[in-house]
């Protein structure tokens, strides 16, 4: 019974540090472009540009096994990962952005061994990023920050930001729009 006992107690011990030792890999993006031909329409829908860039985002993360996406409960949010969620076969949970350390919270506590994709606001991206430990690798994003992909490490106590840009520039360099497809 004793033998029992201390192999039970060895798996225990085991399985913990197995869990413990398993990385949550969070990505985060802004949402892509929307329309802004009406400045009085609170919740625009993704402009063509937009529905280019959340095409292209869920070409650039299909490989990356994605266990969940989250979005704020805006059209351009849940636009900018419906095409991933589609190609995945999961649906879209949403998030308040009032709660991104709660969000962080359950999901460094609940979700070790995951990919995670959650689709902010310009406002809102490096704060999800410090929610989860993180610093912030950019400075704050403009209205014309629309391809940057953060990846958020947590293993442990430990957090790592890596950034990266996915689909078509969206910055300027002497007022002309750079049209190059950067790949990481």
């Amino acid at each position: 019974m004793k033998n029992f006992i201390i192999i039970c107690f060895l798996l225990l011990v085991g399985h913990q540090t197995v869990n413990a030792q398993k990385a949550l890999k969070v990505y985060v993006v802004r949402h892509a472009e929307k329309l802004t031909g009406d400045p009085k329409e609170k919740d625009p829908e993704l402009s063509p540009e937009g529905s280019e860039r959340a095409q292209a985002l869920a070409k650039e993360l299909k490989g990356q096994k994605i266990d969940s996406i989250y979005s704020t409960n805006y059209k351009r949010t849940k636009l900018t990962g419906f095409p991933l969620a589609d190609k995945i076969g999961i649906s879209i949970k949403t998030y308040n952005p009032d709660q991104t350390k709660a969000l962080a919270t359950q999901l460094i506590a609940n979700a070790k061994g995951k990919n995670i994709l959650i689709v902010g606001h310009s406002n809102t991206v490096l704060e999800i990023i410090e929610a989860f430990g993180g610093e912030k690798p950019v400075k704050p994003l403009t209205d014309d920050d629309y391809d940057y992909l953060f990846t958020v490490t947590v293993k442990g106590k430990k957090t790592e930001v890596k950034t990266s840009r996915y689909g078509v520039s969206h910055h300027t360099e002497g007022g002309e729009a750079k049209a190059m497809k950067m790949n990481k």
